[in-house]
């Protein structure tokens, strides 16, 4: 099998540009919001994107798996899955910010191998492939060089979360020493590392669908990703990514132990 990955990146960066046209056509009209049962939203954009998703890729790879956060679900023949978040920032979609994106990654063998991130008010897709580099369109984007707090921005998502873990008391005085903190959308935050605008995201809660994409795009890009144990994976249910200056630092502050 090829290891380029072209077909997935055409198609890949295709599906998610649809389906974000369509939600962006969805917005326009009356998009159903009901509650999950762990009280997160949903609207009938994110169930029409996620049916859209599922079809072109089932279309373009019937072997592959599915896991989509509105209930997709496949079990792959060939130990490929494609992992589908429809309306990644379901909350900035309802309230009309550009933070919210399609999400589409790639796992092979366990491992994210393809990643899409597209924001459809800005008309803005980020892509990688393994081995390819990670880019916002056709731009080639890389990490920023940087490995003192007070020369960092570091961005922060799911505050209403942190108070979970131990480090949560700590966590002011702790951001008093970064350049500047900002929290503008999980994975519109976690792009800005990606191409070098900012240093470090931390995301309190996550899961893989939030994560696939974002995981393959930051480390084509330069930087490093692991959850709060220090675990390289999308499936602990919290993530870090950051330049691999600023990586010791955020790994002690969060008390991982790998």
């Amino acid at each position: 099998m090829p290891t380029n990955y072209e077909l997935e990146i055409e198609a890949g960066s295709r599906i998610a540009r649809a389906a974000g046209q369509l939600a962006l056509q969805m917005r326009k009209g009356d998009i159903g919001t009901e509650s999950k049962s762990d009280e997160s939203p949903v609207t009938l954009a994110d169930k029409a994107c996620e049916k859209l998703i599922v079809e072109e890729l089932t279309k373009a790879f019937p072997e592959d798996g599915l896991l989509g956060e509105e209930g997709a679900s496949r079990e792959p023949a060939n130990g490929r899955k494609w992992i589908i978040d429809p309306i990644d920032g379901t909350r900035d979609f309802i309230r009309g910010t550009g933070a919210w994106s399609v999400l589409i990654g790639l796992e092979e063998k366990g491992e994210v191998v393809a990643g899409f991130a597209y924001f459809p008010v800005h008309d803005k897709l980020y892509w990688a492939a393994k081995g390819r580099g990670a880019y916002c369109e056709n731009e080639r984007i890389h990490a920023q060089d940087v490995s003192e707090k007070s020369q960092a921005l570091l961005c922060v998502n799911g505050f209403s979360f942190l108070y979970r873990f131990p480090f949560a008391k700590d966590l002011v005085t702790w951001l008093s020493g970064f350049w500047a903190v900002r929290s503008m959308g999980g994975c519109l935050d976690s792009m800005l590392v990606s191409s070098g605008k900012a240093d470090g995201w931390l995301e309190a809660q996550a899961k893989p669908w939030d994560l696939a994409p974002l995981q393959i795009i930051a480390e084509e890009a330069g930087c490093l990703t692991f959850d709060f144990t220090g675990e390289r994976t999308i499936y602990g249910g919290n993530f870090i990514i950051t330049v691999p200056g600023l990586a010791a630092e955020m790994k002690r502050f969060v008390g991982a132990t790998k």
